[in-house]
């Protein structure tokens, strides 16, 4: 049935088996999925680029509101727009994918993800997700996938860049940005970015709840950024790159208070996200390129919430702070068609928590090699690579690809790989009500994925079809009652189960039809814990996606609908969070060469819904703002 669906969908494409040969854009470049520039219709695995002009078009204003409406990707947030979120790919929980900036790894040792709503779209020039194993190349946790994240970076004559905007819920934001080069022999590029978001929010908690506080529940943000580098001789270059983000966050905590006696404290999280990195590209032959790259990430998280009932009623400062420290060394070597990749890595991760069973670090020393060959039609490659952990010892992966070209614009592909997922501090460590609550013992995740994938791509129109199984052994989940030594761990714990499963069927499909854009997804899938075969928390069997964009002159104008079939808010429990489907709405009219004003409309038809229960989500948004130029 879905290969039917699939071929089907691919049939109603116009010039589906047209002779003429792809022709090459910009946004067809895909680094993430190799370390190494490519073009699309030579990847091996599935791909998904959201460009610059598609983030501005969308009139987004977060980066989980861009991601939610596309190919398999599932959101799940705690409220609005400043709220924790957590990102799924391909029914891969948050912590079983890999999120990057410039190449940069973010995220926290203590709960697995980065903090999502700390990153400002409105510094991102591209995202690249890349689905299914990509252990060989970024090693542990990249089970589901990577994401990597793009800012801007200079080139050309100076152009400066700004946009305001305001809207419901007392949404407001200004950004700017400075880009260009000196060109030359030796070209000194930049780029330079500052932005402020804010918003009055919504009650995050339902009404009715116990923990409920009715106030406003906003947020503020403030980002800035900075891309430099210099060519010191042809081939040879240097570069620096900076991001950092501050988010202030309201939140209703999961403590009561007595109302009428007390006012609730206005429960908070402070966070922070840095990402910076120095960076040696040197074309030392022809046929051998060499990049070494220092790089440090921060994870900054405090936590401000009144704990405590009645006298007993204080207000408490959780802190959780991680540091990601890493040196990579990649050598790339072109034999013809062929490229050899030798890769050395080393990454050091260190907590500070307000626990100290928390405040823990370990390192993970890695090497790998990968080989893509080209030979006419054929597309091949292998790889294979070994990360040494000082927590959990050594660990091996390795993927083999191959893909054929039967007509100009059609490929067809299939891999075997291997991957992993290294516990959490949280899940080894942390501690719940004065009782232990990680397992110290805790055994890395370990994961393969077998799929099958079909595209097509003549420039005018696209289609995908990727299928997809993958067996995860010693899943790790969370529990209360702990089913393992319940004395010890009385409130609970995270340990190992014996195996989930992902498996399903993704497809996309776009063409141009004159001044229209159209486009679609569709996710079939089946997260499941075979221990129980109970599907996975908070992952939908069907969710889709449809966008539509019109140009006339002057004016762009565009509709999308994301839907989702119900989910579970347990792993197959029966607290049920229904399906949902939204449609949003956004336009834009270029006033001159320079200045343009935007508009969107989100959750056109004020859509009820939730992403976590007893979470609220936003009622219909409007947001209007002008633009000078474009970044």
């Amino acid at each position: 049935m879905p290969f039917a669906f699939a071929f089907s969908f691919a049939a109603g494409l116009p010039s589906a088996v047209s002779a003429q040969a792809p022709q090459q854009r910009m946004d067809d470049i895909v680094v993430t999925s190799t370390r190494t520039p490519q073009g699309r219709a030579d990847l091996l695995a599935d791909a998904t680029v959201i460009s610059a002009a598609q983030i501005a078009q969308s009139g987004a204003n977060s980066i989980t509101t861009l991601l939610q409406a596309q190919r398999g990707v599932e959101i799940v947030q705690n409220g609005g727009p400043g709220s924790s979120a957590t990102v799924y790919l391909r029914g891969a929980e948050g912590k079983q994918s890999v999120v990057l900036i410039d190449g940069i790894r973010i995220g926290s040792s203590t709960s697995g993800e980065p903090s999502w709503q700390t990153i400002p779209l409105s510094q991102i020039d591209r995202i690249e997700i890349v689905y299914g194993p990509l252990a060989t190349l970024y090693g542990a946790n990249a089970v589901g996938g990577v994401l990597q994240i793009f800012t801007r970076k200079g080139e050309g004559a100076p152009r400066l860049a700004a946009s305001a905007g305001a809207g419901t819920y007392g949404s407001r934001s200004v950004d700017a940005s400075l880009a260009g080069s000196t060109g030359g022999e030796h070209n000194f590029r930049y780029a330079f970015g500052v932005a402020r978001q804010s918003a009055d929010g919504f009650s995050v908690k339902k009404p009715g709840l116990a923990s409920q506080d009715p106030d406003k529940d906003g947020y503020e943000r403030e980002s800035a950024n900075a891309s430099l580098s210099y060519d010191l001789a042809p081939g040879h270059q240097l570069g620096m790159i900076l991001l950092q983000s501050r988010l202030d966050a309201q939140f209703d905590s999961s403590v009561a208070a007595a109302r009428g006696t007390r006012r609730y404290y206005d429960d908070r999280n402070l966070s922070r996200l840095g990402a910076y990195a120095l960076t040696s590209r040197n074309r030392f032959t022809p046929d051998w390129t060499s990049q070494l790259q220092v790089s440090q990430s921060r994870d900054e998280l405090r936590s401000i919430a009144g704990t405590g009932t009645g006298s007993a009623y204080r207000i408490a400062t959780d802190r959780f702070d991680t540091t990601q420290n890493s040196i990579s060394w990649q050598n790339d070597i072109a034999f013809g068609p062929d490229l050899l990749q030798a890769l050395l890595e080393r990454r050091e991760e260190s907590v500070d928590a307000t626990s100290a069973a928390l405040e823990r670090k370990r390192t993970t020393d890695s090497a790998a090699l990968s080989y893509q060959l080209r030979r006419g039609m054929h597309l091949a490659s292998a790889s294979v690579r070994n990360d040494d952990s000082s927590q959990f010892g050594s660990k091996t992966t390795g993927s083999i690809a191959y893909g054929y070209r039967f007509a100009p614009a059609w490929r067809a592909n299939a891999s075997l790989a291997s991957s992993f997922r290294q516990p959490t501090f949280n899940e080894l460590y942390a501690v719940s009500g004065g009782r232990p609550y990680g397992i110290p013992d805790n055994r890395p995740e370990t994961g393969r994925n077998a799929e099958l994938g079909l595209y097509y791509d003549d420039g005018m129109s696209q289609f995908s079809a990727a299928l997809y199984r993958s067996p995860i052994s010693n899943l790790l989940v969370n529990a209360n009652p702990c089913p393992i030594r319940p004395a010890v761990y009385a409130n609970g714990c995270a340990y190992n189960v014996n195996q989930a499963l992902l498996r399903g069927l993704t497809v996309g499909a776009g063409t141009r039809l004159g001044r229209l854009q159209l486009r679609a997804s569709l996710d079939l899938q089946d997260p499941h814990d075979e221990s129980n075969d109970r599907l996975l928390q908070r992952r939908a069997r069907r969710h889709a996606a449809l966008a539509a964009d019109y140009v006339q002159g002057a004016w762009r104008a565009g509709v999308e609908a994301v839907l989702s079939s119900e989910r579970f808010e347990y792993a197959g429990g029966a607290t049920r969070l229904p399906g949902y489907g939204l449609v949003n709405l956004h336009a834009s009219l270029a006033l001159n060469r320079d200045w343009s004003v935007f508009g969107r409309i989100g959750n056109l038809f004020d859509k009820d819904y939730e992403l976590a229960k007893n979470y609220a989500t936003e009622g219909r948004t409007i947001f209007v703002g002008v633009r000078y130029g474009f970044p």
